[in-house]
């Protein structure tokens, strides 16, 4: 009986590493467990749970529905165990863990810092992932992060929330943003109260690439000119911020600055436009979010309404 517990929690901690890594064959090697031993026991797992956790393809696995909503029950299983471990055993406290899918955010990075800076366990690893929008979402999908950032608007609300909704997400919304940009502060436009896509004309566009999904749906940037004849594809903040410093270029941003904005260089100028940007987080309806994460939504409100926003589900 003893041997069955063990093998249990052993096959769950095998289900969290595959999901934590993304892939089985990472997971072996982390586990130090070969690829057909670790295979082999999670089949033998689904086969007594009746269940199919994972679904497998060329493309390697995801989690199927049944497997996310098992995940949230492994994890809280792991938790309770390694609380028994510290009172009984003397046991070093099990790791906090805590994954965040941001699109880029300056106060999304700010808040994370506060999140870490907060953090009374002495051991814990955190991963933050700036990126495109469609990952943002199949990774909160699949459980590789309990959070995901991200805008909705007018244009892209239907297209997103579809998708969101197929894949069992739900959308909490934390505040709205009127549209600004980012330009150099040696741009004549930089001291003009406001600024229309025409002023902007002669500048480089600079956007986020989206990858081969790069429809507009999934764009970071609430407008985008008609037609630019000058126009820059980046895929981090460091580099947009550099092409607005080197090449006189702008995008289109929430308005939200904090210390990784040179301001000696860049400034923010509201942006003429209807548009505006319902910034929120998504998480997997079928999962309970850790004591990390809950922390991080905390330090994430606390940040925004301390830039001067409204929150929305304060």
């Amino acid at each position: 009986m003893l041997y069955k517990i063990f093998m249990t929690l052993l096959q769950l901690k095998y289900i969290v590493k595959i999901v934590e890594c993304g892939s089985m064959n990472e997971a072996s090697h982390e586990l130090y467990v070969s690829q057909p031993a670790l295979s082999s026991s999670v089949k033998e797992l689904e086969n007594e749970l009746h269940i199919e956790i994972f679904t497998r393809s060329s493309q390697g696995i995801a989690l199927t529905i049944d497997g996310a909503e098992f995940l949230t029950y492994a994890r809280q299983v792991l938790d309770q165990a390694a609380l028994l471990e510290e009172r009984y055993r003397n046991a070093k406290p099990r790791k906090q863990l805590c994954s965040v899918s941001t699109q880029h955010y300056m106060f999304a990075v700010e808040a994370f810092v506060e999140m870490i800076n907060s953090t009374q366990s002495d051991e814990y690893e955190f991963t933050l992932r700036e990126t495109r929008t469609k990952d943002i979402i199949t990774q909160v999908a699949n459980m590789l992060s309990e959070i995901g950032i991200l805008y909705l608007s007018d244009f892209n609300k239907d297209v997103i929330g579809k998708l969101m909704r197929g894949k069992h997400l739900e959308f909490h919304p934390l505040f709205r943003a009127p549209l600004h940009v980012f330009i150099a502060r040696s741009n004549p436009l930089a001291t003009k109260r406001k600024v229309t896509m025409d002023d902007l004309k002669p500048y480089p566009f600079i956007q986020y690439e989206q990858g081969e999904d790069g429809s507009f749906y999934f764009a970071e940037e609430a407008v985008w000119p008609d037609y630019s004849p000058k126009q820059i594809n980046v895929t981090d903040r460091a580099t947009i911020l550099n092409f607005i410093i080197g090449l006189n270029g702008y995008t289109v941003c929430t308005g939200i600055d904090n210390g990784d904005l040179n301001n000696e260089k860049i400034v923010t100028v509201p942006l003429e436009s209807e548009e505006t940007m319902l910034l929120g987080w998504i998480g997997n309806e079928r999962a309970k979010l850790s004591n990390a994460a809950e922390t991080y939504l905390a330090k994430l409100r606390e940040v925004i309404a301390s830039h001067g926003y409204t929150l929305i589900d304060a």
